[in-house]
């Protein structure tokens, strides 16, 4: 019986870790959020939220970035704010992707999707495979990324 309420234990604390991560609808629900503050409040005032990892758009390892749509420019980072304001479009990732320059297409021929490329986690600090959903709001697009087991 100690066997068996060990086990069980075991596995809810698994359980809850699992439910904690962040999966695709919760990337594609905070882009969303994202692209109806923007329309409310201005890009501006989103770039502001985004550098002050507002909790409505930072949540662990899964946030919102923000580029230029036309210049591929970084407007706003909650983790790297060294790349703000810098662009980025054709700098590889660990693979040698050119995953900006992907997103950036993506967004000016779909308006939205999902890019995967490799990039350090927040969390870990290790490079890690990541899938991130794209969301063209005028002339930006945010991106809401989530990292895969």
């Amino acid at each position: 019986m100690k066997r068996l309420a060990t086990l069980l234990c075991c596995t809810l604390a698994i359980a809850a870790g699992a439910a904690t991560e962040p999966n695709e609808k919760d990337a594609i629900a905070m882009a969303e959020r994202g692209a109806a503050f923007i329309k409310a409040h201005g890009k501006d005032e989103m770039m502001k939220r985004l550098a002050a990892k507002d909790p409505d758009f930072v949540q662990g390892a899964l946030y919102v970035d923000m580029r230029d749509l036309h210049s591929g420019i970084v407007l706003a980072h909650p983790f790297n704010p060294s790349i703000v304001g810098k662009d980025l479009t054709d700098v590889p990732d660990a693979s040698g992707k050119r995953y900006r320059r992907e997103i950036i297409e993506l967004a000016q021929k779909q308006g939205k999707g999902w890019v995967d490329y490799q990039y350090k986690n927040p969390n870990t600090g290790k490079i890690e495979p990541k899938t991130t959903y794209i969301l063209r709001v005028g002339d930006v697009v945010l991106e809401a990324g989530i990292y895969k087991k």
